[in-house]
């Protein structure tokens, strides 16, 4: 079995004091030999940096693509996901926090290649990969070299992440994927600072290079945690932002929180909130929006922008009803859904299935 633990590493350069200097993400983390940086597992060793993750997974999953969430990228897909250990992020509220906060590889109960990833994913008939669960961004070195053999093999790939990622190592991580789903935190620098220990900005900066320098699918999601990113003002804000920047047809998911890891005090995001996210989304001009982590019908639905019918109807991840043609045109009036299409027969459905790839090499 492999052993990866001193992959090298790319984006870093030699300071004069003797450490290095991770170029990877806006925190230019500085580290001593033996030091590892923010992420806990990109660190310097002999005045180099290694990425201990290489190679190692916290668990392979096979997911709807809607779970991602992608609404528009080959709807009634499955989806191979995987992610590894850390993140360059310090979220109070993450969902995954056994996994991006872990600072023991434990966690990292699976390992495997470049080609076994690829096998598995033609082997379970899924269309695609994402690197998700924790930030791809900060195995970026790993993922690339999965994404190249996906490429090869006509899979596609899929990012879940953050968008807290360097001017230059972003041309080549996104360089590498086919969809990508962007988690914006919420529209603060504050609620960043406070709740995340990052920026805003260099998250804005990743969605303006995907819509201005990519060719790239991509969706917003936007976790709605009560008192803390979900005033009126705020969303408003936000909206008007991604229709100026962005565009009308970026698919943006508003997502309910759950109470987790340091904000287990906070209550669960009540569906009516989402549904005022929502609405005030839909007024401001987005074409696609979409409430998650609740049973709302509606707020699952793909509606025409032109005809208004329902082209797409979800529940949960079941897809019931489908209205479009190969090319994502809707039935009724023959306009163009924005997104990712191709031939839909029978959904995958709304099911997960855990895997383990010694399943595909016994």
């Amino acid at each position: 079995m492999l052993s990866q633990a001193h992959f090298p590493a790319r984006y870093y350069h030699l300071l004069e004091d003797g450490r290095i200097q991770c170029d990877l993400c806006p925190r230019e983390c500085k580290m001593h030999d033996g030091q590892c940086g923010f992420c806990f597992v990109r660190k310097c060793e002999a005045k180099q940096m290694v990425l201990s993750t290489y190679g190692r997974s916290s668990g392979f999953c096979i997911d709807p693509i809607e779970k991602k969430p992608l609404n528009h990228f080959y709807p009634g897909s499955s989806v191979l996901s995987f992610g590894t250990a850390g993140c360059n992020l310090a979220c109070r509220f993450c969902q995954n926090w056994d996994i991006s906060k872990s600072r023991q590889f434990d966690r990292l109960c699976d390992q495997a290649t470049a080609e076994m990833i690829v096998e598995a994913a033609n082997r379970e008939g899924c269309r695609s990969v994402a690197f998700t669960y924790n930030d791809p961004v900060i195995f970026l070195e790993y993922a690339v070299d999965v994404a190249m053999l996906c490429r090869a093999e006509n899979i596609r790939n899929v990012a879940v992440t953050a968008g807290y990622i360097a001017a230059e190592a972003r041309k080549e991580f996104f360089g590498y994927m086919d969809a990508v789903n962007v988690d914006l935190k919420a529209f603060s620098d504050q609620f960043y600072h406070r709740l995340c220990a990052a920026k805003l900005q260099p998250v804005l900066d990743t969605l303006l290079y995907l819509k201005r320098e990519t060719d790239l699918w991509f969706e917003i999601t936007t976790l709605l945690i009560p008192g803390e990113n979900d005033s009126d003002a705020e969303l408003h804000a936000m909206c008007v932002w991604i229709v100026d920047q962005l565009g009308v047809d970026v698919p943006l998911h508003f997502t309910a929180f759950h109470p987790a890891w340091k904000m287990v005090d906070y209550s669960v995001t009540p569906t009516a909130t989402l549904s005022r996210a929502r609405q005030i989304a839909l007024t401001a001009g987005i074409n696609y929006v979409y409430t998650g982590n609740v049973h709302d019908k509606e707020g699952d639905t793909t509606y025409c922008s032109c005809c208004h019918q329902a082209v797409i109807v979800r529940d949960w991840y079941e897809i019931e009803h489908y209205q479009l043609t190969n090319e994502g045109c809707c039935l009724n009036c023959q306009a163009k859904i924005a997104g990712v299409f191709g031939s839909f027969n029978t959904p995958f459905g709304r099911h997960r299935t855990p895997l383990h790839l010694d399943n595909v090499y016994p």
